[in-house]
């Protein structure tokens, strides 16, 4: 026991990622995002170009580099698949499991810290997004590494004027990474909450002995070079990523709009059981646990933790989850992803709580678990209900056994702790972690089984033979952003509006990559081979314009490919594609 405890830092991320890695590249890379970050890493790779990022061989400035470089890494040594560039969001993840252990640990002691890492990494919206090509994770991860170092270097004690000089050297380092990941946000979003923090406790003084001189300049040692270069070689690099990204989309994007309540079911859906837990932490100050170990923070009387840190502590995660929170639900624009980094403040807060559970007994404890088992068996029956009334299809068919076993799972995480509430925390932990381990593996093979909805991998199967004779390869009024990734071939968009038209020409002279209907017939009417993507509902408008008629050679979810030559054989003709209105081949 004393070896697990000592090697905890390494058990739970290690085990976290495991459970990441299983599967990791089953499903289909998912449009937009996934496709595009991963299409984004290849083009690197093919193009030996690793200062531009380039989408569908345009350029593409509206992120850093980092996850692009990292990605294009490891398509180097995994090869073009799903694994490869969804293995960096997984190892982030993994690594902010073992980050927050840590800083739990340092704030509450390795109770706290175990429970704090198994609800991080068991929450539902940190175990998607754990798996899935996105730069969310990395700047969690690096946002999550900056805070716990500038706290560790804040509350070291016999520091120097009250700060660890090094604690801040590497908090400068872990927001400079966290900026090449998505931007000057993460500069922002730490420095806010570092410098509330530290006015909360009285220390505003403390602020002005950080060492700012050298940390300012190890972060622009390793934030500038990119930009400069970038900007040197590209003129209007700077107004686009610096005003356009990050003040105009913040202030007056209406894409993804939703109102400033958008996160609030978001968290609570995105960390139950977990987040139940959490007002818990709120309530006394000692804890014990038969998770205690021997490196349990202690006072020099052996009586309890000094309440003073533990309330800096709360503060602390307070201020985190605060800033977190407030500043993504001002803009219209938000994504579930977004709120990643409030996760492992929370998480923290719920572990403690949990802990907290041993020290509640009676009445009260066996209330607070009915009422937790009466809400998980409400959500059971709704997502049962909401599966039932769903309208008859595909969709419906394909989801209804995974609800069910996801629903089963929640009905059954409910009413466990209540049978066994005599039991330590640890153990209601554990039964928590099965149920929640259960539902998310049903999640994940829901996600597989929806593919055909929000993938394009098999149509991209059918697409690649043809485009790697030579063919040219054409989209309708939308950007599949995977189909370069499977297909290896770019994309004419035609007629096109969309997030590449700040980077291109809404036509293109040559119609190699923006091009109009007119180019489109040109180019199906000419000698060399076409293939075009379309939803199905504007088929029958491309049946009326395009001479020689389409003949299909494949189709997934709404999509359909067309081909402008007479197909070689019947047996190349797809099956289960004729009932769209597309002319008899």
């Amino acid at each position: 026991m004393r070896r697990v405890e000592r090697h905890r830092l390494l058990i739970c991320p290690g085990l976290a990622l495991l459970l990441y890695l299983i599967g990791l590249g089953t499903p289909p890379l998912w449009e937009p995002d996934e496709g595009r970050y991963a299409e984004i890493a290849r083009e690197m790779v093919v193009a030996h170009d690793y200062v531009t990022p380039h989408n569908n061989f345009v350029i593409y400035f509206e992120k850093p580099p980092l996850v692009y470089w990292v990605t294009a890494a490891s398509l180097r040594i995994f090869g073009r698949n799903e694994f490869a560039a969804r293995l960096p969001a997984a190892i982030a993840s993994a690594g902010q499991v073992a980050v927050t252990y840590a800083l739990a640990d340092a704030m509450f002691g390795a109770t706290t810290a175990t429970l704090a890492a198994l609800a991080l990494a068991l929450s539902p919206l940190f175990f998607s997004f754990a798996r899935f090509a996105t730069p969310d994770p990395e700047l969690a991860f690096f946002l999550t590494a900056a805070l716990t170092s500038f706290y560790r270097g804040a509350q070291c004690a016999g520091a120097l004027n009250g700060i660890d000089f090094r604690w801040m050297l590497a908090s400068a380092v872990m927001l400079a990474l966290a900026t090449l990941t998505k931007g000057p946000v993460a500069l922002l979003l730490g420095g806010a909450i570092a410098l509330l923090w530290l006015m909360l406790q009285g220390r505003g003084r403390d602020g002005l002995r950080i060492g700012w001189l050298p940390c300012v300049a190890l972060y622009l040692t390793i934030t500038l070079p990119w930009f400069i270069v970038i900007a040197h070689g590209n003129p209007g690099f700077a107004r686009f990523f610096l005003i356009h990204e990050h003040f105009q989309r913040y202030l007056a994007s209406t894409e993804h709009g939703w109102g400033p309540w958008f996160y609030i079911p978001i968290i609570i859906a995105g960390t139950w059981p977990w987040i139940y837990f959490l007002p818990l932490a709120f309530t006394g100050f000692r804890v014990r646990s038969s998770l205690q170990p021997s490196s349990e923070k202690i006072s020099a009387q052996g009586a309890s933790i000094d309440n003073a840190d533990e309330r800096s502590s709360l503060h602390f995660l307070l201020i985190w989850c605060a800033v977190i929170l407030v500043f993504f639900s001002i803009p219209r624009s938000k994504l579930g992803e977004y709120i990643l980094p409030v996760l492992p403040p929370i998480s923290i807060l719920a572990g403690r709580g949990l802990a907290r559970l041993d020290q509640i007994v009676g009445e009260r404890k066996r209330l607070l678990l009915v009422t937790f088992a009466s809400i998980n068996t409400a959500a059971a029956l709704a997502m049962t209900a909401a599966v039932l009334m769903a309208p008859a299809g595909g969709l419906r068919h394909a989801l209804a056994g995974d609800a069910a076993i996801a629903a089963m799972a929640l009905l059954a995480g409910g009413i466990a702790p209540l049978l066994i509430s005599d039991c330590k925390a640890d153990v209601i932990a554990l039964q928590l972690a099965v149920s929640v381990i259960v539902a998310l593996v049903a999640g994940n093979d829901a996600r597989r089984r929806v593919a055909p909805w929000v993938s394009y991998r098999e149509l991209a199967k059918a697409v690649a033979p043809y485009a790697q004779q030579g063919c040219k390869l054409m989209s309708f009024r939308h950007f599949e952003q995977a189909l370069p990734f499977y297909t290896g071939a770019r994309e004419t968009l035609v007629d096109y509006r969309g997030e590449l038209q700040p980077f291109g020409p809404l036509s293109d002279a040559s119609g190699n990559v923006f091009a109009t209907v007119e180019q489109l017939k040109n180019a199906w009417t000419g000698g060399h081979c076409t293939v075009l993507i379309a939803n199905r509902v504007d088929v029958p408008m491309l049946i009326n314009v395009l001479s020689p008629a389409p003949i299909l050679i494949g189709c997934e979810g709404k999509k359909l490919a067309l081909y402008n030559r007479p197909l070689d054989s019947p047996s190349q003709l797809p099956s289960g594609c004729f009932s769209t209105a597309t002319k008899n081949p």
